[in-house]
C-alpha cells in the first residue's frame, strides 16, 4: 500500500544520508513545490520550543512556503542563539541553491535535545538534496525523518473539486514523546488542490485538534512538535462550492487521523492500541481532563500490557483527575464487555471475558460518567518494558 501513495502534481521530495544520525541511515529530508504554496503550520506549545519550531512560525507568517526541509538525529533545541543561527541558516542555504526567499523555506528537526547542529554536515548535504529531488523521493523522505520509528507513516486521499482531480499527501514521524498539545512528532501534508477561498490555518488547526491532539503514547510533549501544510494549487483542481471545500477539509482530517494511527501504533516498546472514549461528562473540559488522565495513567497503561481489566485503576485515575463525577454512577466497557455498573465490578465472569478482548492488537475502552452529554476521545498505547529499554539507552 504504502509504495502506491504518491506525491500531488507539482512537488517533489528527496532524502540523504549526510552523517547527522548516530548510527547512519537517511537522516536529512526535502520537500519542495515548484509552485509558489499557500502555507498553513501548527507548532508545539511546550515553553521550551526548538529552534526550528521558532523559525518556521516565523516564516510562515506570510502564508506562502516554497519547500520544507527536515533532518532527525538532532532536535536543535535548548540551543540558544547559536542553534537559531543555525536554523536560519540552514533555510538560507536551501533557499539560496533553489533559487527562492528564505522565509519560503519551512525548517524542521527531530532527534537528541541539547546540541549542536554540524553546519559543515549540513551545508555539504544540501547540493545532493537538491540534486535528489524527484516525484517519487516521498518513501525516502519519509525515511529519513524517523529517530525511534519501526516503520515509515505515509497516508494519501484522493478526490474531484471543480470537475478536476486533487491529491492530499502525509507523512509523519513519531514514536515516543507523544502527547503532541499545538496548536518528537512532526507530519508534513501536501496538496495539489486550489487553495483560494479556504482558510487553511483554521482548517489545519481544527484537524489538528481532533487528530494530533488526541493522540498519546507516554503523556510528554516535545519541544518539536509540528504540523505544516502546504497546498499549491498545481492541479487546477478548485473547490466551486462550500460543500467541495468540506470535502477537502474531511479527507485532510482522514489523512492526519491515519498518520495518528500509525504513531500510536508504534509507539515505543508498544504491544496495543486502545481507542479512549469518555461519555457523559459534564462539560468538554472534564471530557478532556478525564480522558487524558486515564490514557496516560502508568497504571492503567501497564494493566492494558499486562491484559488485564484492572477496572480500580481506571476508578482511581478517574477520581484523581479533578473532573465533576460521581462514584456510583461511573459505567465501564473493554470493547462490547461491561465490567463496571454503577461504579461496582460486574464480577470475575465479565473480567474474564474482558481480558480475552485485551489480548487483541486493539481494543476499546469506553466509560460513561453519567453526568451530563458530552464526550471526548483519546487514541492510546500501553506501557511497556521495551519502552523503558528504549529511553533508557537513547544517548548511550
Amino acid at each position: 500500500m504504502k509504495n502506491e501513495i504518491k506525491l500531488p502534481q507539482g512537488f517533489k521530495a528527496s532524502a540523504i544520508e549526510s552523517g547527522l544520525k548516530k548510527h547512519g541511515g537517511l537522516d536529512m529530508a526535502l520537500v519542495y513545490s515548484d509552485l509558489p504554496a499557500a502555507a498553513a503550520g501548527v507548532f508545539t506549545t511546550n515553553k521550551v520550543k526548538a529552534a526550528p519550531v521558532l523559525v518556521t512560525r516565523e516564516n510562515i507568517k506570510g502564508g506562502k512556503a516554497r519547500a520544507i526541509v527536515a533532518n532527525a538525529g538532532n532536535a536543535n533545541a535548548c540551543t540558544g542563539q547559536e542553534g537559531l543561527r543555525n536554523a536560519r541558516m540552514t533555510a538560507e542555504l536551501i533557499a539560496g541553491a533553489l533559487g527562492i526567499g528564505k522565509g519560503e523555506i519551512m525548517v524542521a528537526s527531530t532527534g537528541v535535545i541539547g546540541q549542536q547542529m554540524n553546519m559543515d554536515i549540513v551545508s555539504k548535504a544540501v547540493p545532493e538534496l537538491i540534486k535528489n529531488l524527484s516525484s517519487k523521493g516521498l518513501m525516502d523522505a519519509a525515511r529519513a525523518v524517523m529517530t525511534t520509528d519501526s516503520f515509515p507513516k505515509l497516508s494519501m486521499r484522493e478526490s474531484v473539486a471543480g470537475g478536476k482531480p486533487f491529491r492530499i499527501t502525509g507523512f509523519a514521524k513519531g514514536a515516543g514523546m507523544i502527547m503532541p498539545d499545538m496548536a518528537t512528532m512532526l507530519c508534513f501534508i501536501v496538496s495539489d488542490i486550489n487553495p483560494e477561498g479556504m482558510e487553511l490555518n483554521r482548517i489545519l488547526k481544527e484537524n489538528a485538534d481532533k487528530t494530533f491532539n488526541r493522540i498519546t503514547v507516554d503523556g510528554d510533549t516535545s519541544t518539536n512538535d509540528t504540523v505544516l501544510l502546504l497546498v499549491n494549487g498545481a492541479s487546477s483542481a478548485l473547490p466551486v462550492s462550500k460543500e467541495e471545500a468540506v470535502v477537502f477539509s474531511d479527507l485532510l482530517a482522514q489523512v492526519m487521523d491515519e498518520l495518528c494511527t500509525m504513531i500510536v501504533k508504534d509507539g515505543e516498546g508498544a504491544s496495543k492500541l486502545v481507542r479512549i472514549t469518555i461519555n457523559g461528562a459534564r462539560d468538554p473540559m472534564d471530557a478532556d481532563r478525564a480522558v487524558r488522565t486515564v490514557g496516560n495513567s502508568s497504571l492503567v497503561k501497564t494493566a492494558f500490557y499486562g491484559q488485564d481489566p484492572n477496572w480500580g485503576r481506571i476508578m482511581a485515575a478517574l477520581g484523581r483527575s479533578g473532573i465533576h463525577m460521581t462514584e456510583s454512577k461511573v459505567d465501564i466497557w473493554i470493547d462490547s464487555v461491561k465490567i463496571v455498573e454503577g461504579g461496582m465490578g460486574k464480577g470475575l465472569e465479565a473480567e474474564r471475558l474482558a481480558g480475552e478482548r485485551m489480548h487483541n492488537r486493539e481494543f476499546t475502552l469506553t466509560i460513561d460518567l453519567n453526568e451530563g452529554g458530552f464526550s471526548e476521545r483519546l487514541l492510546a498505547s500501553d506501557l511497556t518494558h521495551e519502552y523503558v529499554s528504549i529511553n533508557a539507552s537513547y544517548r548511550t
